[in-house]
C-alpha cells in the first residue's frame, strides 16, 4: 500500500480505474497520499460508460504526437523515491518496429505474458511490438510455473519471456521437459542469466537467448539469433536497429560523456527508443542523459571485436577486494552451477583487511540439500581467490522487488545471526 501510495502521490491521477478486488488497496493508497483521486471499477461502473458512448456516437479517434506521454512506468528501484519514466508514443513504436524486425516475429507469432503491467516487460517485450504487427497476446493475470509451460502448449504459443526467477521455478516443475513443438524461442531478460540455466533450457529441447533492456530506453536493446546464442554463451548480442551504443570509462555521469574505451564499460544508449526523462524529476533526468543525448544505463558491458556485446552486471554492484574490481555476475554464473543451486546473489559487505567481500546469498534447490562449505569449495574450483565469496547464506526464499529481481539493497543489511 505504502509503495502505490507514493506513486499516486507523485502522479497526481484524475481517476484510477481498477478491478473491483483491488479497490480496497486503491483507496486506502489514496487516503495515505491525501489524494482526491476518484475510483472507477473496470467491470461495474466502466463498462456501463463505455456501453453509453457507443449509444451516442462510439469513442472518437484521437490522434496523438510522437513526443506526447503514452505511459508513466515507475521503476522498480529498491532504495529512494521510485522513479516515473515517461514513455511516448515515439519510444513504444520504434521498439515495436525494432523487436518485430531484430527478433523477425511478426502476425503469426503467439506470445505467453506473465509479467506485471507495472513493469516494462509486461508492456513492451512482446505484447505493443506484437499488438503492432497483428499477432496474438496470451496474457496471464499472474506467473505460475506449471500453468505457464500448460498454457504454451495449449495455446499453440511460439514466443515466451521469463526473468530468470521464473525460468528456475519452470525447470522445478513436473511439466519441464514436454516437448514444446510451437515454441520459437524462450527468452530471458530482466536480470543477469546465469549460463548454467540456458544449458538447462536447451538440454529440455528448447531454443533459448538472452535479452537486455531497460524502462528507460526499448527495452529490447540486443537483437541475437538462436545460433549465435549458442555459439556465443552469455551474449546478448548485436544493438537493435536504431540505437547506438558505446562503452565509456566507470565515473561517467550527470552530464558527464565519460571517455571511450574497450572492455568492461559502462553501458551508453541513444536512439529514438529513448524515454523522455522522469516526471517531475529534471535532476535525475540529468544524471542520467548526457548532453549529447546519450542515456547512461548503469550497467557494465565489454563488446567482441564483431560488435556482439556481453552484459557484466550493474555499475552500482560491482565492489572492490583488495584492490581487485568484483563483478557479482561473473561470481553468481559460477555459482549457479553448483549442484543443489537454484538461483544465487552476490553483494559486497564491509571487512576490516579487503575493504568488501562478498557475500553469497543461495536459494536451495526443492528438496536438496546444500552447505556453505559446498558453495565455497565450488567457487574456489572455478574463481580467482579474490573473488570467492567469504561467507554464503543458504536460503529457501529470497527477498524481491515487484518485477521479480532479487532485492539487493536488502540482502546488503541482512544480519547473519
Amino acid at each position: 500500500m505504502a509503495e502505490l501510495a507514493r506513486v499516486i502521490d507523485d502522479a497526481a491521477p484524475a481517476l484510477i480505474v481498477g478491478e473491483d478486488r483491488h479497490r480496497s488497496l486503491g483507496e486506502a493508497a489514496t487516503k495515505a497520499a491525501e489524494s482526491a483521486v476518484q475510483w472507477l471499477e473496470l467491470d461495474r461502473e466502466a463498462a456501463p460508460l463505455l456501453a453509453a458512448s457507443d449509444a451516442v456516437g462510439g469513442v472518437a479517434w484521437v490522434s496523438s504526437e510522437p513526443e506526447a506521454p503514452a505511459m508513466l512506468l515507475y521503476t522498480s528501484g529498491s532504495t529512494g523515491k521510485p522513479k516515473g519514466a515517461i514513455l511516448p508514443h515515439r519510444q513504444i513504436y520504434y521498439n515495436a518496429v525494432a523487436t518485430t524486425v531484430g527478433w523477425q516475429i511478426g502476425s503469426n507469432d503467439v506470445a505467453i505474458v506473465a509479467n506485471p503491467l507495472f513493469h516494462t516487460g509486461g508492456w513492451h517485450v512482446f505484447s505493443t511490438p506484437l499488438w503492432h504487427r497483428g499477432g496474438t497476446i496470451v496474457l496471464f493475470d499472474q506467473f505460475d510455473a506449471t500453468a505457464f509451460l500448460d498454457a504454451i502448449a495449449e495455446e499453440q504459443v511460439t514466443l515466451a519471456f521469463g526473468v530468470p526467477t521464473q525460468i528456475v521455478m519452470m525447470t522445478q516443475t513436473a511439466s519441464w521437459g514436454r516437448e514444446l513443438p510451437s515454441l520459437r524461442f524462450l527468452i530471458s531478460g530482466g536480470a543477469p542469466c546465469p549460463e548454467a540455466l540456458g544449458e538447462r533450457v536447451r538440454a529440455a529441447g528448447l531454443r533459448f537467448r538472452q535479452g537486455y533492456g531497460l524502462t528507460e530506453c526499448g527495452p529490447n536493446c540486443f537483437a541475437i539469433t538462436d545460433e549465435e546464442a549458442v555459439r556465443r554463451p552469455g551474449a546478448v548480442g548485436w544493438a537493435s536497429p536504431f540505437l547506438e551504443m558505446r562503452l565509456v570509462t566507470e565515473g561517467a555521469g550527470n552530464g558527464e560523456q565519460g571517455t571511450e574505451i574497450a572492455n568492461p564499460g559502462e553501458l551508453l544508449l541513444r536512439g529514438p527508443q529513448m524515454f523522455g526523462g522522469y516526471f517531475n524529476d529534471p535532476i535525475r533526468t540529468a544524471e542520467v542523459i548526457d548532453a549529447d543525448g546519450w542515456l547512461h544505463t548503469g550497467d557494465l558491458a565489454t563488446r567482441d571485436a564483431d560488435g556482439a556485446y556481453r552484459i557484466c552486471g550493474r555499475k552500482k554492484d560491482m565492489f572492490i577486494s583488495g584492490g581487485e574490481n568484483v563483478f557479482p555476475g561473473e561470481v553468481e554464473a559460477a555459482l549457479s552451477e553448483c549442484p543443489g543451486i537454484g538461483e544465487a546473489v552476490v553483494v559486497g559487505v564491509p571487512d576490516e583487511k579487503w575493504g568488501e567481500v562478498g557475500r553469497a546469498f543461495v536459494l536451495r534447490r526443492s528438496g536438496e540439500d546444500l552447505t556453505a562449505e559446498q558453495v565455497i569449495a565450488h567457487a574456489r574450483q572455478r574463481l580467482a581467490a579474490y573473488k570467492v565469496p567469504k561467507s554464503v547464506v543458504v536460503l529457501d526464499e529470497l527477498p524481491r522487488l515487484g518485477s521479480g529481481k532479487a532485492d539487493r539493497a536488502a540482502l546488503k543489511i541482512f544480519t547473519i545471526s
